[in-house]
């Protein structure tokens, strides 16, 4: 997809919707990438009709009028063939990062493209292809070696099969590992926790084999249930579980489009008395499909977020987008799902 953030190395410089801005042909999408993408959520029920200010729901410059009723809204955000699609973040060194990904991490690089006119290369990287797993997306900008990856973002989330033999591995590779192998604090789950070399945190979490490997975002939040109370009705994700640690002073909540062991979740992280934290500018964003990027916008509207890129094409390409941002300030970008498919086969 075409770039959605500004060129800048601090601000936004690196975008979640990628394919070149040079790219206009879309080819016909297949049935298989379609279930791929849209799994179980495939066979819910049609979205609620759609409601314009005096014009037709077809064209881009009717859509931009979208008028959505608050019922109509719970109802079709539910309804909505929403998935995780990629992680945004800035890195200093790509090679460096792509090389302890791939033989640290296990993952694949699924794909790269540099683009010399804006100063900045991105790298896809996952455990399996991007019409059906959660990926991470890397950006290097031309000449900018270090982030600040500021006290607000967490961590991200691997599940791995044992997570000694994974931390072994990590330590033979020269890998820092902040978290020794164990217990998780107040529960009985084996994790540990790692970096990058960028000085981004994994947490290793045990477990069976799943669809999903890379199954978390951690983001904190200065209010836990403004932010589930958002997320489950702007984003129509699940409240998945819920867990206060009143020993350790901090509470945490699930949220996603299914079941934890089976798709990459959103962890958000509420420490006692904490109300803002610093972002930095080393965490971009998370990319989300959806069925209808004008009604999405609506919805985030009208739960008290704040749209930052008003939906529509992309320039040069026909990819539908909106990006905006939660009530604690984290962005979120919204893809069409078939625009995103029409790209993949490219």
């Amino acid at each position: 997809m075409a770039r959605l953030l500004f060129p800048l190395p601090i601000a936004a410089a690196a975008s979640s919707i990628h394919l070149a801005a040079a790219r206009f042909r879309h080819p016909l999408v297949s049935v298989a990438r379609r279930e791929a993408l849209f799994g179980g959520r495939a066979g819910v029920r049609a979205p609620a009709r759609l409601a314009t200010r005096g014009v037709s729901a077809g064209g881009s410059a009717a859509r931009a009028g979208t008028v959505i009723g608050p019922e109509e809204a719970l109802e079709w955000v539910k309804s909505d063939r929403r998935r995780l699609l990629h992680v945004v973040y800035r890195v200093g060194d790509l090679d460096k990062t792509i090389k302890f990904y791939t033989e640290c991490l296990g993952m694949k690089l699924l794909r790269k493209r540099d683009i010399p006119e804006e100063r900045y290369t991105n790298a896809f990287l996952g455990y399996g292809p991007e019409d059906s797993h959660f990926v991470v997306e890397l950006t290097y900008n031309y000449g900018v070696e270090s982030y600040d990856i500021g006290s607000g973002f967490g961590h991200f989330g691997i599940a791995v099969e044992d997570v000694e033999k994974t931390v072994e591995l990590i330590k033979a590779k020269g890998g820092t590992v902040t978290r020794e192998p164990g217990p998780v604090k107040g529960g009985k789950s084996v994790i540990a926790f790692i970096e990058d070399p960028d000085g981004y945190k994994f947490e290793l979490i045990e477990r069976g084999p799943t669809p999903e490997p890379l199954c978390q975002v951690m983001l904190r939040v200065g209010d836990l249930d403004r932010a589930i109370n958002f997320y489950e009705k702007a984003f129509g994700m699940e409240l998945l579980r819920k867990k206060d640690n009143p020993q350790y002073k901090y509470t945490i909540a699930m949220m996603g489009y299914g079941p934890e062991d089976k798709n990459a979740v959103l962890e958000l992280t509420y420490n006692y008395g904490v109300k803002e934290y610093d972002k930095g500018n080393a965490y971009a964003q998370i990319a989300i499909g959806t069925d209808d990027v004008y009604k999405t916008a609506e919805v985030v509207r009208q739960n008290g977020g704040q749209i930052t890129r008003e939906p529509g094409p992309l320039p040069g390409i026909s990819t539908k987008i909106t990006a905006c941002t939660d009530p604690d300030g984290w962005k979120s970008v919204f893809v069409d799902n078939l625009d995103f498919l029409k790209e993949l086969e490219e």
